[in-house]
């Protein structure tokens, strides 16, 4: 057997890593998970991590900001959504806070909440069942309570007496 024989049968981690990174951005959190699940052991798994490191194949930050923009430019979540999205990735708070303000930046909320709201609803909200079930949704997706209040007020047709609403 030649070693290039053998090296396909031994899979390689570093290789692994590359294969997933050359897809997405990933934490390294996310391709260690990853590599585990494929059978690797750990004491693998941290070596081939390094390496993608020194690669620069591997970067957090690089991660971070890729998963803001997209929750800002294409899925339209909130800022807080978007910082626990991130997080639940395995990158810390901080790096995580730090690119949502910076992919963030620039961009108008209230614009933001009108466009997530129009995927749900278009024109007015008719009840005050609707608004709060709109609201709910918005909270989720990770706008602030007020903000998201202050946007259902401009589209909630008023309520006639005795509505409740």
């Amino acid at each position: 057997m030649t070693a290039r024989q053998d090296s396909r049968r031994t899979p390689d981690p570093y290789l692994a890593g590359l294969t997933m990174l050359a897809r997405r951005e990933l934490s390294a959190a996310q391709v260690r998970e990853r590599l585990e699940r494929k059978g690797f052991g750990r004491d693998q798994v941290e070596p081939a991590l390094r390496r993608l490191r020194r690669a620069g194949a591997l970067d957090d930050r690089r991660a971070a900001h890729a998963l803001a923009h997209r929750s800002a430019h294409v899925r339209m979540h909130g800022r807080l959504r978007a910082v626990r999205e991130i997080e639940r990735r395995g990158i810390d708070r901080e790096l995580a806070a730090s690119a949502v303000d910076e992919a963030y930046r620039g961009i108008d909320e209230d614009a933001l909440i009108a466009r997530a709201l129009a995927r749900r609803r278009r024109g007015q909200v008719e009840s005050g069942a609707e608004r709060r079930r709109l609201h709910r949704y918005l909270v989720r997706q990770g706008f602030d309570g007020a903000a998201a209040a202050a946007a259902l007020r401009t589209r909630t047709r008023a309520a006639p007496p005795g509505d409740g609403g």
